[in-house]
């Protein structure tokens, strides 16, 4: 199936920002969705104003540091919409710090969320998609994991991972299943309000000043996934214009 028209697209982190994004606008262009997050109210009213823009939409409740959460969020959409085409792996934190800081409970968050959740995904996803003989994998990585900066090293880790568990997964199954890494640049969320170190928080705002939209990156999962079945759009970066790094 070419396209996106049809696809059957499961969102994590589909509560707001990029997810919530993604998830509209694939939905305008004919993809049925499933979000996965945390925040039910949330995930209620994005699910409603798709459906009265005359889109397909659901949901379940879903941590992603939970694998059989992330299972169940999976197997609901085969369950509701009888497939999985492409998952995209879009939930995350960013709590930069520096590393004497110490804020280990943070690095251990960033891990889980952004580095686990992303395999709980794969793991959930992966079977289907090979007894389908098709699907795509979107893992949402950063421009941090292609350039460190200070109090990035954490954050700056996890987005590298995904590059390379990325990169692994499609070298061992590029013949059938199609897998692309998004790496945005500084992009309107609520990523920031996750710095808890004072001084870090203050340096994010000439990022936060330059940001772009959301929905840049969310026409770049689209473009993605709309390209042809042999066609595997492996990595994007974008950037703010005025982004130096």
């Amino acid at each position: 199936m070419d396209g996106i028209d049809g696809k059957v697209v499961v969102v994590t982190g589909g509560s707001s920002g990029l997810g919530e994004a993604t998830a509209k606008l694939l939905a305008e262009r004919g993809a049925k969705v499933m979000l996965g997050a945390r925040r039910e109210e949330n995930l209620e009213r994005i699910v409603s104003e798709i459906k009265e823009d005359g889109g397909t939409a659901s949901y379940r409740v879903t941590d992603v540091t939970n694998k059989d959460q992330v299972e169940n969020l999976v197997a609901g959409a085969v369950d509701e919409f009888g497939r999985i085409d492409v998952l995209v792996n879009n939930a995350g934190l960013m709590p930069l710090s520096p590393l004497e800081a110490l804020k280990i409970d943070e690095w251990e968050r960033m891990v889980d969320v952004n580095i686990k959740g992303v395999l709980y995904g794969i793991a959930a996803a992966l079977p289907r998609m090979q007894e389908q003989h098709s699907g795509q994998f979107i893992n949402l990585s950063s421009v941090a994991g292609h350039v460190v900066f200070p109090n990035s090293a954490v954050y700056s880790g996890t987005k590298y991972a995904v590059w390379a568990i990325s990169e692994g997964l499609r070298q061992e199954v590029g013949e059938e299943i199609r897998t692309t890494t998004i790496s945005p640049g500084a992009v309107q969320s609520e990523l920031t309000t996750h710095i808890t170190h004072e001084e870090t928080a203050e340096g994010t705002s000439a990022l936060e000043d330059m940001a772009i939209d959301a929905d840049a990156v969310a026409r770049a999962i689209a473009y993605a996934i709309e390209q042809p079945k042999d066609v595997d759009t492996n990595e994007i970066v974008l950037r703010p214009t005025a982004q130096p790094l």
